[in-house]
């Protein structure tokens, strides 16, 4: 249990530095503005990263509809994805497909965005209404910012990936741990970590080592070692509990073999070599995620990384009343952003969602600095140098500040909405009716790493994949035998094909004359060539059904890339964004 203040001491929220003139946002007022921003991001959010669509909307349309595209991953070889994560969304989408207003594959696949989205706001409004008990009310508002106006958040809350759903449950996680209002919660902390690492990322795990190292020194501190101990115990009966589950589910009623997707995932991630691995998909410069958190949360991250120092200096430097306990409680909510940050900082294969599980950590560190700095500038004290400053002008110097901020956000919000979302609406022309019929197939050639899913296809419309000058392992094709003993044959039975070195197999193409449809795209910066010709303006061969407008990053400045620049005449054209097309086209007949 926590050492009791000392008699005469301040009560907590004064050690805490809690004011109880603090501006306060009640929980319900906050969950609405975090649902509404969810929601926008559910409705027009481009998909980032296609492992998304490969690696679990494709499952997900196996599981719902008897079809759908099998990476390499899912192969029983390989096993390093879990069904059990799987399973939960495709019983999302087959309660969403007996609603009346849930009527086509598009449709289902904007409602389990739209869950998504509420999930999220239920863990950020968990986070949001900790923070401001257990910290300052203040604090929580600036969280709040951080996560509702910056560009990260806007696909991260959203986004169907193991490292979104280990966002949320580290968040419900982090809550746990931090508020110790009615007892100390750290068996239920443990568990939503392990739920979040076996059902989702086993490396979200890491962000649990601050708060057991705090139990371990709370408990030596004040010499409650057996309950600190009974503490932990019962948190690590509860993550065995959630292994035996997802490791039973992953082995009989899918892959059919004993496994354990979590220590396969530890081990080909970190334990392979030579041609296999991750890093065979890129490796990034150890700055990646500096230049990738600066555009995704612009001036909140530089906040992030000074809230430890700041932290300190308050305590120190400044000489705050502020208990032991305190101090360290505050750098245990402040770590793991920073040891998240070094984690994966040193790992050669980086890549954005790698971050999400920590975007809350990083809006908390953020939240805890402007805090800070807030603070100290508002001082009235004769002795502070800032309290020669007119109120009104520090008024006007903080106001403009957050609100430059706020604006960068949401500009490179609407910026990746208005230049990326053409793959997410050009495959409309095919729900008309007569438009496609049943066999036909919709063929991706240099687009297919932007290929949205098969929900966006009619039923009885498959997507295929024509050769380009991509020449690494595409996915195959769940097998839809009914064959043995279960209802999903396609996650046991062996596809053909299959490696883990990211080789080519020739077995993944059809021929392009197979191809009613065919997703291409024609920008004035890319050249075409024998393998991925301009088929846009082959108008012999093929028509536009449908046509949008998509970002040529070649030709745009970078002004344009990181932020919208609307196309005013008055703005000028060299900081205008230059556009390409990216179109459905039906072969004539």
């Amino acid at each position: 249990m926590p050492p009791k203040p000392r008699p005469g001491a301040p009560p907590a929220s004064a050690r805490a530095g809690i004011n109880k003139d603090s501006p306060h946002l009640e929980p319900i007022i906050a969950f609405y503005i975090f649902l509404a921003a969810n929601v926008l991001a559910a409705a027009f959010s481009p998909i980032q990263d296609c492992d998304e669509v490969f690696n679990y909307w494709e499952p997900t349309h196996y599981l719902n509809h008897g079809n759908g595209l099998q990476t390499w991953e899912y192969s029983p070889e390989y096993a390093i994805r879990s069904w059990v994560y799987v399973g939960m969304h495709a019983v999302v989408n087959w309660v969403g497909s007996l609603l009346p207003f849930v009527n086509s594959k598009a449709a289902e696949f904007y409602f389990l965005r739209v869950f998504l989205a509420f999930v999220c706001a239920v863990c950020e409004t968990r986070l949001f209404s900790t923070i401001s008990r257990t910290m300052n009310p203040r604090v929580a508002i600036f969280f709040l910012m951080t996560m509702v106006f910056s560009p990260g958040m806007y696909h991260a809350s959203i986004a169907y990936l193991p490292s979104s759903f280990a966002m949320y449950t580290t968040m419900l996680g982090f809550s746990s741990f931090m508020d110790w209002q009615g007892g100390i919660r750290t068996a239920q902390g443990i568990m939503w970590f392990a739920v979040g690492s076996l059902l989702g990322w086993p490396f979200a795990g890491a962000l649990v080592i601050p708060y057991v190292v705090e139990e371990v020194l709370m408990a030596s501190i004040t010499g409650d070692i057996i309950e600190g101990m009974r503490r932990v115990l019962d948190g690590g009966v509860r993550a065995l509990i959630v292994f035996g589950v997802q490791m039973f589910i992953d082995t009989s009623f899918f892959y059919h073999k004993a496994t354990s997707v979590p220590l396969n995932i530890v081990i080909y991630n970190v334990f392979s070599g030579g041609s296999k691995g991750p890093n065979i998909y890129g490796v990034e410069p150890w700055h990646f995620y500096i230049r990738n958190l600066t555009l995704n949360f612009n001036v909140w991250f530089f906040l992030a990384l000074g809230a430890l120092p700041l932290l300190l200096v308050q305590h120190t430097v400044r000489q705050r009343t502020i208990s032991k306990q305190t101090l360290l409680r505050g750098i245990v909510f402040l770590s793991p952003f920073y040891l998240w940050l070094a984690i994966f900082t040193i790992q050669p294969h980086k890549e954005e969602r790698f971050m999400y599980p920590a975007y809350p950590a990083l809006a908390l560190n953020a939240a805890t600095s402007l805090h800070i700095l807030l603070a100290n500038f508002g001082s009235s004290d004769p002795r502070d140098l800032v309290s020669r400053i007119p109120p009104k002008l520090k008024l006007a110097i903080v106001s403009m500040s957050i609100l430059a901020t706020l604006d960068l956000g949401v500009l490179r919000t609407i910026g990746t909405m208005t230049a990326y979302s053409a793959p997410l609406t050009v495959y409309s022309p095919l729900q008309r009716p007569g438009v496609a019929q049943l066999g036909d197939n919709v063929c991706l050639g240099k687009e297919w790493y932007r290929f949205p899913s098969s929900y966006h296809l009619p039923k009885g419309v498959r997507a295929k994949f024509v050769k380009s000058e991509f020449s690494g392992l595409l996915p195959g094709e769940f097998s839809e035998a009914k064959v043995g003993f279960g209802f999903f044959p396609g996650a046991w039975l062996i596809p053909s094909g299959m490696n883990d070195e990211n080789k080519e197999d020739p077995g993944k193409y059809t021929d392009i004359t197979h191809c009613k449809f065919l997703i291409d795209s024609q920008f004035p910066s890319i050249p075409a060539t024998a393998l991925e010709p301009d088929h846009v303006s082959d108008t012999n061969t093929w028509e536009k059904l449908s046509c949008a407008s998509f970002l040529d990053a070649n030709e745009t400045g970078i002004l344009g890339r990181l932020i919208w620049v609307p196309d005013w005449p008055i703005i000028p054209a060299r900081f205008r964004r230059k556009w390409g097309r990216y179109c459905l086209l039906r072969r004539r007949d």
